[in-house]
């Protein structure tokens, strides 16, 4: 269960925060800890300098520094600086990477082991964020990360991208109808494409690190993301109609090498444990204020919001659940349901 909200005095001290933070990551590109920490973890991540992602790592980069009294901290790379996530993923489950916080799109494509994690990419598994933080901090959540053992990757927990939002600069979208024929960059999951081809789009896979050029070139004529990561990377520049379809929620998983996490003594782990999960919290809440925020900023940008009824896209994408050809858990996927549907 997702812990007590915040004040709302503590929810303002966070986006002032995160926003001078953000301002400062932009001005300079400097993002590493201090430099006097004899342990330094290497974290990527394909967002922003300003982006959530990021802002909670910032949290945990100060956190890790003052619970192992300076001698741990992070050095924090966005912007797909250490290679797209798959790579990142790689390069953490090998070793070559300290760390990595990336979405759960390419994760079901990992490995054999992983591939359960694709019932986390069904269309409105979660009405709101509330309840994906019971699931994902409860047996399944605990589950799916226990899948990764024997990868070299120890999955730390799950922190928030947030509901995905779909963009183009051609027309409103407000009903599936609308989306025919349409080419949608999709994250490189294939849960995610089912479901775009399912409204009648042309799902197309690629990278985050090659989206916005696709944008602008027409190579795609949308693309899907949180608002967080609409606004933070810009996408409203090259898309001027967000249509709020909340069709994925979509959590990022803090990664480490198991060797590398191994290494630390217990009173590092204890201290890195620590930190980390409060910066999930802490990133949670940061996300979900931004979130909120987000759609008045775009707007006074130019860009066009279309609400949706979502009963429609609901109703659209249900024969996802049903194809057999995606291997979804069906297991796992009613222990989701018993919660979602209390």
């Amino acid at each position: 269960m997702m812990k007590k909200r915040l004040a709302a005095a503590g929810l303002a001290a966070i986006m002032v925060f995160g926003a001078s933070m953000g301002a400062m990551a932009e001005e300079t590109g400097d993002l590493l800890g201090a430099d006097s920490a004899a342990v330094r973890f290497k974290v990527g991540t394909t967002t922003a300098p300003d982006g959530h992602y990021v802002m909670g790592l910032v949290e945990m980069q100060r956190l890790l520094e003052e619970y192992s009294n300076g001698e741990m901290t992070l050095d924090i790379y966005p912007n797909s600086e250490l290679g797209g996530e798959s790579d990142m993923m790689d390069a953490v489950s090998m070793g070559t990477q300290d760390m990595c916080l990336v979405s759960t799109g390419p994760i079901p494509s990992f490995s054999t082991a992983t591939t359960n994690w694709s019932v986390l990419d069904l269309p409105y598994l979660f009405k709101n964020a509330e309840q994906a933080y019971e699931v994902l901090d409860g047996e399944v959540g605990q589950t799916l990360l226990s899948e990764f053992e024997g990868s070299g990757i120890y999955a730390v927990g799950f922190w928030e991208n947030g509901f995905r939002e779909l963009t183009n600069d051609t027309k409103e979208i407000a009903a599936p109808a609308d989306l025919s024929g349409m080419k949608i960059r999709t994250m490189e999951n294939s849960v995610h494409m089912a479901t775009y081809s399912a409204l009648g789009a042309t799902p197309t896979a690629m990278a985050w690190s090659e989206i916005f050029s696709a944008l602008q070139q027409g190579t795609v004529d949308g693309q899907e993301n949180p608002l967080a990561i609409i606004l933070t990377a810009k996408v409203y520049e090259v898309q001027k109609y967000v249509s709020m379809i909340d069709l994925f929620y979509s959590p990022c998983v803090l990664m480490i090498s198991q060797d590398i996490y191994d290494g630390l003594s217990d009173e590092q782990k204890a201290a890195f444990d620590q930190a980390a999960e409060e910066a999930k919290d802490y990133q949670r809440t940061y996300s979900q204020e931004v979130a909120l925020s987000a759609r008045e900023e775009m707007e006074a940008q130019g860009v066009t919001f279309t609400d949706v009824d979502q009963a429609a896209w609901t109703e659209a994408t249900a024969s996802v659940y049903e194809d057999s050809s995606l291997g979804i858990d069906a297991d796992m996927l009613a222990k989701i349901q018993a919660v979602t549907e209390k």
